[in-house]
């Protein structure tokens, strides 16, 4: 009886249940559990189980290279950081993902851009939401290397993320092809999938990227219908660290 009931589990790819089955009706029987009780017990292990794999399945796709978290953000480096404090940190409840609105970071290189978009890429990983993590050229990249068959196929990938962050906008020009992929991305995702956007570049400024001012206010409106923009403004994160080396390397800080 037990064998064919763990065979079962498994052809359900009931997991959990079969893993603990048997513990948990010793158990039962030991405790004098309801049927009912060591029932949901397993169901619970079983849903555990599933959540913990769901949660693992979504940071292995991300494409994300470490586990990012608000803790390591220095909100106190640049007025701009302590002025938007409240607004990434409530970012991080990623209620805005339900909304399916969009969030834009906009700053010099440095600023801490890329970083809160992590941060929020994990946590959205953490809460079992599908993410991609990005840079904009390399997104275009792969889908201009795409051939008649395979484009649809790559932008569906592409649009098939709850969340897709693409990062980097504005240090490399795009092109007329490359504008037209990122359009039919954008496009594509408005109001149905959020995604986060971050640039060193004003939205004035985008025509330079897109080669095409037509495109690149399509874009923008897309963007900013339903966002959230945070400008980051201040000197470098990077360099003060650089500078915090340069220094101890003069005083003889550094160890050997």
């Amino acid at each position: 009886m037990m064998e064919n009931v763990l065979t079962k589990c498994r052809d359900l790819k009931f997991k959990a249940f079969t893993e603990n089955l048997e513990r948990v009706l010793d158990e039962s029987s030991k405790k004098n559990w309801p049927a009912l009780r060591t029932i949901e017990h397993l169901l619970d292990l079983e849903l555990e189980k599933r959540k913990l794999a769901k949660i693992d399945s979504c940071f292995r796709n991300s494409r994300l290279s470490e586990k990012f978290t608000i803790e390591n953000f220095d909100f106190s480096f640049t007025p701009s950081r302590k002025e938007n404090k409240a607004r990434i940190l409530k970012l991080l409840d990623l209620e805005f993902i339900k909304d399916k609105k969009d969030i834009i970071f906009i700053g010099n290189p440095g600023g801490g851009k890329t970083f809160l978009a992590k941060c929020i890429a994990y946590a959205a990983t953490q809460a079992g939401i599908k993410t991609l993590f990005t840079t904009t050229m390399e997104m275009i990249n792969q889908l201009l290397a795409s051939d008649a068959k395979t484009l649809l196929k790559r932008l569906n990938y592409y649009n098939s993320f709850d969340l897709l962050i693409c990062d980097e906008i504005g240090y490399l020009p795009l092109g007329k092809n490359g504008a037209s992929m990122f359009f039919q991305v954008i496009s594509e995702r408005h109001l149905k999938g959020s995604t986060i956007i971050s640039t060193n570049l004003t939205f004035s400024e985008w025509g330079n990227i897109f080669d095409d001012t037509i495109i690149a206010t399509a874009i923008a409106d897309r963007l900013v219908e339903n966002s959230e923009i945070i400008i980051l403004e201040g000197q470098s994160y990077r360099k003060r660290d650089k500078k915090q080396i340069r220094k101890l390397e003069l005083i003889g800080g550094l160890p050997e």
